[in-house]
């Protein structure tokens, strides 16, 4: 298993970050990355996700697995048969009461992790890290 860690100190409370991270409907507005979201916040929701890829978008649509309100969610995405399985985790460490640690963690397995890993790991690290940035700049507003 290949995996992917940012992480970014950020001043607000759990409570703020949390409510940001779920409202799917305005990632459009303040996230650079994950360009739009549809779906529930809820363990067993299928979404339909777009990321900027590169000069382009791509789409893809993983099932929520778990739901921890104002701690963490996390999703899996797969292509069929095993080939290549991405488990994505947003997680929010309370600090203090104005300050959090926020962490995305995507672990890659599957046959093809090794190779895709390769040609998009770097960049996807660039893009998590982006989004965090983003997240900061809003929470902190």
């Amino acid at each position: 298993m290949k995996t992917l860690y940012t992480e970014i100190i950020i001043n607000a409370s759990p409570e703020k970050i949390w409510n940001i991270l779920i409202d799917f409907e305005s990632y459009s507005e303040w996230n650079p990355f994950v360009l739009s979201i549809e779906g529930k916040p809820e363990v067993g929701t299928k979404l339909k996700v777009v990321l900027k890829n590169g000069n382009g978008t791509s789409v893809f649509k993983p099932n929520i697995v778990s739901v921890k309100v104002n701690s963490a969610f996390a999703w899996i995405g797969s292509l069929p048969l095993g080939i290549f399985n991405g488990h994505h985790q947003f997680r929010i460490e309370k600090l203090n009461d104005k300050e959090v640690k926020f962490i995305q963690i995507e672990e890659f397995s599957g046959l093809l992790a090794n190779i895709l890993l390769k040609l998009i790991g770097e960049a996807t690290k660039q893009s998590f890290m982006a989004m965090n940035e983003a997240l900061k700049s809003k929470a902190e507003k």
